[in-house]
């Protein structure tokens, strides 16, 4: 089987981690990384790949099979347009753009030119969440009926110290509620209404520090998700899942998913429910449910390298990370205006 030659756009921290792994995996060749800056350079060659400071420098002497961009959000779209055109596919990193018209634009590109585009919200490729969609569509929790997930954590003095971080657009919401979002539709389905309030209380800065949030699905599900960057607190994805080595775990839940006839904890598979009669007045039984874990982002170039060699349905579209990013924006014209959003 011949390796799919991968190209990383991006050589900042996501960039270099997808590097990694493309590096790692059997079934794929790191065949150049694609930055102007001199960290760009290093870590080429660092990896012992070749280096150049532009797409288009790349594409002159070698066409990779596909191109993972994990440029800055706002250039997002520019590169998804310029690998598209070419006709290669790629993973655009989260979120597919900085609005939703923009990733309106490239999601169409792709889909008029037939080239498979992939958003990186990697989440959905960690077992866990897999386990948890197949109990929830099993049956076993019921009847779902509400969720409620948290994203509490401390972000210290000195990640603020990058302007572009105390600036809008970079709060909480955008970058890191925008997976929590993608990991409730893919578990519960499409949201279809929100309504929001939000506070920069603390820093002062022209970001949000923490939010509120409610969320109406399709199915008729109700959520409500809590935000905040400025708490010291066990209670989020970062801090729960172990995904990400770099953050202490600690044995606490970030979602819970309620339902008619049981409860599931995310991410420790919890599953609650009562042995026979459901009632406050029954004993409740709690099943650990076993799964087999694994890097997400190491499954994501798996399965990106059997998009492109095998044709494979991508797990997260284009179109899904747009979906996702409706979501979002609509939570901040909500808290914006203080009206509840109906999503198109």
């Amino acid at each position: 089987m011949k390796p799919v030659k991968l190209a990383v756009m991006g050589a900042g921290l996501i960039g270099k981690r997808h590097a990694e792994h493309v590096e790692t995996e059997p079934g794929a060749i790191l065949s150049a990384i694609v930055d102007p800056s001199p960290i760009g350079r290093d870590l080429a060659e660092k990896l012992g790949t070749r280096w150049y400071e532009s797409f288009a420098a790349l594409t002159a002497v070698d066409r990779p099979d596909g191109v993972i961009i994990a440029t800055p959000n706002q250039l997002h779209v520019q590169n998804g347009l310029e690998v598209i055109a070419a006709g290669v596919p790629a993973i655009v990193e989260k979120p597919i753009a900085d609005a939703v018209g923009a990733a309106q634009t490239l999601v169409e590109a792709a889909e008029k030119a037939g080239v498979p585009l992939l958003v990186g919200h990697h989440r959905r490729y960690n077992p866990m969440i897999r386990k948890a969609k197949e109990i929830i569509e099993a049956g076993r929790l019921g009847r779902v009926l509400t969720l409620h997930g948290s994203f509490w954590l401390m972000k210290p003095d000195e990640y603020f110290e990058i302007g572009w971080r105390r600036e809008t657009g970079a709060g909480p919401v955008f970058l890191n509620l925008i997976h929590d979002v993608d990991l409730l539709r893919y578990l519960c389905g499409e949201i279809v209404s929100v309504q929001a309030q939000e506070s920069n209380a603390v820093r002062g800065n022209a970001v949000e520090e923490t939010a509120v949030i409610l969320l109406r699905f399709a199915s008729g599900v109700l959520g409500t998700v809590n935000v905040s960057d400025s708490v010291v607190a066990p209670w989020s994805w970062e801090l729960t899942t172990g995904e990400n080595p770099a953050y202490p775990q600690q044995d606490q839940s970030c979602y819970q998913i309620g339902g008619t006839h049981g409860s599931l904890t995310i991410p420790q598979l919890e599953l609650w429910s009562n042995p026979d009669k459901r009632s406050w007045w029954e004993p409740l039984i709690r099943e650990r449910v076993p799964f087999t874990p694994e890097d997400p982002l190491k499954a994501q170039i798996r399965h990106f390298c059997e998009v492109i060699r095998d044709g494979a349905t991508p797990v997260v579209s284009g179109r899904e990370g747009l979906n996702t990013l409706k979501v979002v924006e609509a939570v901040k014209r909500s808290a914006a205006t203080g009206a509840m959003i109906a999503i198109d």
